[in-house]
This record gives C-alpha cells, sequence and structure tokens, in this order.
C-alpha cells in the first residue's frame, strides 16, 4: 500500500492525460508521404510513441536514422506536428474533473513527457492551464535527460519546491513504469492510454486505474511503496 496519501501527483501526458494519437499519427504520415515513404496504421504509431518524437521517428522511417531522407522526414514532422498538435487530440474523459478536484485537495501537480519541449508547454497551456502547474517535454540540449531516467521528474520537484516523500508518477506505458522506479516513487499506471494491462503487467506494473476519478481514492491497492525521507533534487 501507499504508506501516505499522494499529495504530488506528476503526470505523463500522452496517454494519461490526453488523447494524441490521431494527430501523432497524422503528422509521422504527412512526413513520410511528404518524403517518398510508406505510411503507417495508427496501431503502428500507437506502438511507436513512448520514447521521444526522435525514436517515434525512427521507427517510422524505413531504416530509420540511417535512411538518407531521416533528417528531413523528422524536420517535417516537427513542423506539421506543431502546427497540428490541437487537430484532434483532447483530454480523456473524466481528466479535467479529476485535475480540478486535485487541486482543489491542495495537491500539486506536473506534467513530464518525452514530447518536445515547446509542445508539451502549448498542450499544457490550453488544456490545463488551471490545474497543470509545471509542464517539462524534452530538453536533452540542457543535460536534462529524458524519461526513463528520473531528471524530468526531479526537475518538475525542483519547481514545485517539493520533495517525493508524498508523490506518486501516473503514466500508462513501460516508460512511465521504469521512470517511476528511477525515480523513487510508486507508479500508477492508467488503462485508457496507449499501452494494455497485459503488456504493462510484463513490463512491471503492479497498480492500474481504468478511470480517472479513481486517482482520487485515498489510497491505490498494490503500488511499489514510497522511497521515504527522500528529497528532490
Amino acid at each position: 500500500m501507499i504508506q501516505t496519501t499522494p499529495r504530488v501527483f506528476i503526470f505523463d501526458l500522452d496517454g494519461t492525460l490526453l488523447d494524441t494519437l490521431g494527430d501523432l499519427a497524422a503528422s509521422v504520415n504527412y512526413a513520410l508521404a511528404a518524403n517518398g515513404m510508406p505510411q503507417h496504421s495508427i496501431d503502428d504509431v500507437r506502438r511507436f510513441v513512448g520514447n521521444g518524437v526522435r525514436l517515434l521517428m525512427e521507427r517510422a522511417v524505413p531504416g530509420g536514422a540511417s535512411h538518407p531522407l531521416f533528417e528531413s522526414a523528422f524536420a517535417a514532422f516537427r513542423s506539421h506536428y506543431m502546427e497540428h498538435s490541437l487537430d484532434t487530440t483532447r483530454p480523456y474523459d473524466g481528466i479535467p474533473e479529476m485535475l480540478s478536484a486535485l487541486r482543489r485537495r491542495g495537491c500539486r501537480t506536473a506534467v513530464v513527457s518525452n514530447k518536445f519541449y515547446a509542445a508539451t508547454q502549448e498542450l499544457c497551456r490550453h488544456f490545463f492551464a488551471d490545474t497543470i502547474e509545471v509542464a517539462i517535454g524534452e530538453h536533452e540540449a540542457e543535460g536534462i535527460r529524458k524519461k526513463p531516467a528520473p531528471d524530468t521528474v526531479n526537475e518538475a520537484l525542483r519547481l514545485l519546491g517539493v520533495g517525493r516523500e508524498h508523490a506518486v508518477y501516473v503514466g500508462d506505458s513501460e516508460v512511465d513504469v521504469a521512470t517511476a522506479a528511477a525515480s523513487g516513487m510508486p507508479c500508477i499506471s492508467v488503462l485508457w492510454g496507449f499501452r494494455d494491462r497485459a503488456f504493462l503487467e510484463q513490463h512491471g506494473a503492479t497498480t492500474f486505474v481504468s478511470k480517472p476519478e479513481e486517482l482520487l481514492r485515498p489510497q491505490q491497492p498494490h503500488p511499489q511503496p514510497l522511497s521515504q525521507g527522500e528529497g528532490s533534487r
């Protein structure tokens, strides 16, 4: 059991708070078509996401980064996505209400994502301006490693000005399970995102919620224990 009621919630973004799959797939396929490459189904793109947009495109482009047109396709994806990231993207049902309830209770909230920084900031400002306090995207150029390294979580805790002893990580993928473990906090895996329960269990997930309102319960069953006395770095 969680040893203390969570007061800090660190959320993944894609597949956890927002259904971004349609816009991601559209931008992937636009970039591929613009460079004469075969396109992918939305289920293909679902499997490709989770490790940042560069790896997303490495998985989508035939031959990956070794393809002579990879950088062209990657640039086309970034440009298209920044213009079209709000075309069909929306919060999952119950997410805005859940976040509002957490904030009314005085809980602290942050997003950490492997999506590039500008898109993470834009989406959180658009959908969650009143409920997400800190939003951090990929910015390895500044020396902050992307997930599953703990760096973005540590940075979110630092910006919130809180420790991790009452914190919980919420995500939808195997990357999120690994990020929570690396960050020394329990992980709650959501079942409405980009991975199914069997896949998540194979990658070490132990605690699940099927509806956002379940995150409002005082305790969740069977998460890994919190690292006690461990502060933010």
